[in-house]
């Protein structure tokens, strides 16, 4: 499969990164010479420090054969219109990053399907509305709601998490200490699909014990995840009904826009004219501030410690982690930093920043769906696992409708979460037969979402 990359920003290097360990023919082009040059030398990729709406640089890339064109230069108009030529030069399919919402409302798509742009991608608005989700439920780390009233939560296990019962009497975490099989002959209506442990992710088994300091990722549907709270002794964490978010940025915007309106929201803001802008992009229910995030004064006067969630949204992911470990010192328990450096990543998650949202990974999440030649309807590339979660839809005879799950032969390191039939989210075992029609969530740690897609095509 060939690839080229228009931009080498940090989206364009994290998807150049990202590919070439998938021995894909990759060719990265863009104006620096500085940019570029460390990624030659770094990466087995072609690079061509041209200008990409240079049609002579595209034919040169060999645009004609290409399979998929990706434009994440930071000009909106330069990627529509490298996407246009790259079209109209051959490329099988192309991606335009863009800044504008109004290009992704639905009576709109034709005009770039006609145009020939196969997909837009806004990794702002893919990530507001992640931090929408995770921010609503102060127990959990991510939340991901997939078709059928299906969900994959991460919670992290706490020891000094006990189980209040409704009589008063106080018992230990119930699912520290003991294994999935155990767990699961409980009756529960639930699987762990992972566990990350000591930096390593885990597909466990049934002997797997669940672990102080785990983060485990449940797959259940949404009428069981008040079980899940429970038994992860997390009863006592709040309801979220007030957020603040510290940094005014196009993400904050954004975010504001996901979060549900009946939750109270402030942004604060040290730039004065940046507020302005703010009152007429939020909505009607967020109070813009104009300050510093560090000024502890103002963050009392506004209502720090009675915060249930912060988000912290700066252009400094330093500034974002230390805010939210100063927010968790506080007692606010739920904290989102957005950190776009992945080498800062185990760092948040050791200092207990409770969700890391990283807006290259969100979009490339999105990109890398294009590369499956199965037909997914949505791919999740997990910042604080090495793992992927995708939903794949199962074809007419596919190998994966001609078995149960545990005949079809998936790798060990693959694990089939549940499914969507006729609308309705379920579980599985290993005894399902899967149908063709038939949504399946599954669960990769490491690279694997193209050694198991031939599965489902």
């Amino acid at each position: 499969m060939k690839i080229i990359i228009a931009g080498a920003g940090a989206v364009g290097t994290h998807l150049a990164r990202m590919l070439s360990k998938e021995n894909l023919d990759i060719v990265l082009i863009d104006p620096s010479e500085e940019r570029l040059s460390k990624l030659d030398n770094e990466l087995d990729i072609m690079v061509l420090v041209q200008e990409p709406t240079s049609i002579s640089a595209l034919k040169q890339a060999g645009i004609e054969s290409a399979d998929l064109f990706i434009a994440v230069t930071p000009q909106e108009s330069e990627n529509l219109t490298c996407c246009m030529l790259a079209k109209q030069l051959g490329a099988r399919q192309t991606v335009a990053r863009i800044d504008n919402y109004e290009y992704l409302e639905q009576e709109n798509a034709h005009l770039f399907t006609q145009a020939g742009i196969s997909s837009l991608v806004y990794p702002e608005k893919l990530a507001g509305q992640e931090i929408a989700a995770s921010a609503t439920y102060s127990w959990v780390r991510q939340w991901w709601d997939f078709d059928g009233n299906l969900v994959l939560i991460s919670v992290k296990m706490h020891k000094r998490s006990p189980v209040v019962n409704k009589d008063g009497s106080v018992e230990p975490n119930l699912l520290l200490g003991r294994t999935l099989r155990d767990i699961g002959q409980d009756g529960h209506h639930f699987h762990v699909v992972a566990i990350k442990r000591h930096g390593e992710t885990i597909i466990p088994y049934g002997e797997e014990k669940i672990l102080p300091q785990d983060l485990v990722f449940f797959m259940a549907q949404r009428s069981e995840v008040n079980i899940i709270r429970h038994l992860c002794g997390k009863d006592n964490y709040p309801q979220v009904k007030h957020i603040m978010i510290l940094g005014g940025s196009k993400l904050a915007v954004r975010a504001d826009w996901a979060i549900p309106d009946n939750i109270s929201l402030k942004i604060i803001e040290p730039d004065i004219a940046r507020c302005e802008e703010l009152g007429c992009l939020t909505k009607e229910r967020t109070l813009i501030i104009n300050g510093e995030g560090f000024d502890v004064d103002l963050l009392r006067d506004e209502g720090f410690e009675h915060l249930e969630a912060f988000v912290a949204l700066t252009p400094n992911d330093e500034t974002n982690i230390l805010a939210c470990v100063a927010a968790r010192r506080s007692g606010v328990r739920k904290t989102i930093a957005q950190v776009e450096n992945l080498a800062y990543l185990d760092m948040a998650e050791a200092l207990d920043v409770g969700t890391v949202i990283n807006k290259k990974m969100v979009a490339a999440s999105h990109i890398y769906r294009m590369l499956l030649k199965a037909d997914v309807d949505n791919v999740k590339m997990l910042t604080v696992a090495d793992a992927d979660v995708a939903e794949f839809v199962v074809k007419e005879g596919s190998r994966a409708a001609k078995s149960t799950i545990k005949d079809i032969g998936i790798p060990r390191e693959v694990n089939i979460g549940g499914m969507i039939r006729n609308g309705k989210g379920m579980l599985v075992s290993g005894q399902t037969q899967l149908q063709a029609g038939d949504k399946v969530v599954v669960f990769c740690a490491g690279n694997m979402l193209h050694h198991i897609e031939k599965y489902f095509k």
